[in-house]
């Protein structure tokens, strides 16, 4: 029988405890997909604002729910509040009024270590000394998780993200998309509840990053956790997002998923800043005449379908101007066109013609305003042609010319 003095049993007990550690991360990290299954990460905004001194008010009377697994994505220009609001969810700024949950606990005092999330930062943040493998594992070592343990998840997020060619690298010998998958894994594999990514493509080149869109859908979808995402690219928001928050001037203006916030703008807002080539918009005066209601641009007349102009919304606005707006997809040169809708045509300069190959844009002066037609490659309009063109009227939309509220879509 061996004896063990005091240091062999204190010896013994560190080593017991090591080895369970080891193996509660392994069995943790294997299982870690199927609690996900069980295991809710929504995120809960109520009236959120955040003040700054001066009485600057970035972030007005934010509210959002967060459902488990949603990829949402706020959108916006430039100073609109949307990097504040992911700040505040990180817990990088304070909220100053409001609450914020996350899986139903107020996180309003919780520091951002604690609230189990993971933020991609724009400019990637990585260590410029360090490998690759160092960065990704660098926040597993803060938290003492075993050497056995970090090497297994480093290894199957870089297989994930395809990078394990890339572990002994620094980053300065890695391409811009390679630095940005190595941010990500960063956070893969810390597993968190909710992944926060501020503007992580706006430095790649145009290819790439339509790229990288794709691979950050098909990693959400692979991860089976919430994301919430900021862009001022609306293409981005469109092509990513299980529901897209557009805001301006720190207030949110419309949240709704990608193709009915296309479809159904809530007002010129956001029926501008979505889609592009932008709808393309202009003042009109609506005519109601001999039981049609008119949309009258300068001299020229469109005829609204019956289902659109005799709403009781609309006719309200009889002998009133309002703003119209059409997509450029629903301005159409051709001839099957032209004989589909002679209620709704108008005469047209073609200033210039674009060809985009699978397409063209032509830019036009009708009754003295500027529009955008997305038209086909077969079109035979060029540079200083005049031509009719013909509105798709049942797409049209209008809005109140003072509050700029939808009036119908």
């Amino acid at each position: 029988m061996v004896r063990l003095n005091k240091y062999g049993i204190r010896h013994l007990v560190i080593k017991l405890i090591y080895e369970f550690k080891t193996v509660w991360y392994s069995m943790y990290t294997i299982l870690a997909i199927d609690f996900r299954r069980f295991h809710m990460s929504s995120v809960t905004l109520k009236n959120v604002y955040k003040k700054y001194p001066g009485g600057v008010v970035a972030v007005s009377d934010f509210s959002l729910d967060v459902e488990d697994r949603e990829f949402i994505i706020l959108v916006g220009p430039s100073g609109c509040g949307k990097t504040t609001t992911l700040r505040m969810i990180a817990g990088l700024e304070e909220i100053t009024d409001g609450e914020l949950y996350i899986d139903g606990k107020l996180c309003n005092d919780v520091p951002p270590k604690e609230r189990d999330i993971a933020m991609v930062f724009q400019n990637y943040a990585l260590y410029p000394h360090m490998t690759v493998f160092d960065n990704m594992a660098f926040g597993l070592k803060l938290r003492r998780i075993p050497k056995d343990e970090i090497k297994r998840r480093v290894d199957e997020a870089a297989r994930i993200l395809e990078i394990e060619h890339l572990l002994d690298r620094k980053p300065a010998a890695l391409s811009g998309g390679q630095r940005q998958r190595v941010a990500l894994g960063r956070a893969i594999v810390r597993n968190p509840k909710v992944f926060l990514l501020d503007e992580p493509l706006s430095n790649l080149d145009a290819k790439l990053r339509a790229q990288m869109r794709t691979e950050l859908t098909k990693l959400h979808i692979r991860l089976g956790t919430t994301f919430i995402y900021v862009t001022h690219d609306q293409i981005e928001a469109m092509t990513m997002g299980t529901r897209i928050v557009v805001m301006k001037d720190g207030f949110i203006q419309q949240i709704a998923a990608p193709q009915y916030l296309y479809e159904y703008p809530a007002n010129l807002f956001v029926a501008t800043f979505i889609g592009s080539p932008q709808m393309n918009t202009v003042e009109a005066t609506i005519v109601d005449e001999g039981g049609v209601t008119y949309a009258k641009i300068g001299n020229t007349m469109i005829a609204l379908p019956e289902n659109k102009g005799r709403k009781p919304e609309v006719l309200a606005y009889a002998g009133k101007e309002v703003i119209l707006g059409i997509r450029p997809e629903n301005i159409h040169d051709e001839e099957i066109f032209i004989n589909q809708y002679p209620n709704a045509l108008m005469d047209a300069d073609v200033e210039v013609v674009e060809q985009m190959g699978n397409e063209n844009f032509l830019y036009l002066v009708c009754e003295g305003k500027q529009f955008t037609a997305r038209v086909s490659n077969r079109s035979t309009a060029k540079n200083g042609d005049k031509i009719k063109v013909a509105l798709d009227a049942s797409k049209i939309h209008l809005f109140d010319k003072d509050t700029e509220k939808t009036i119908t879509n």
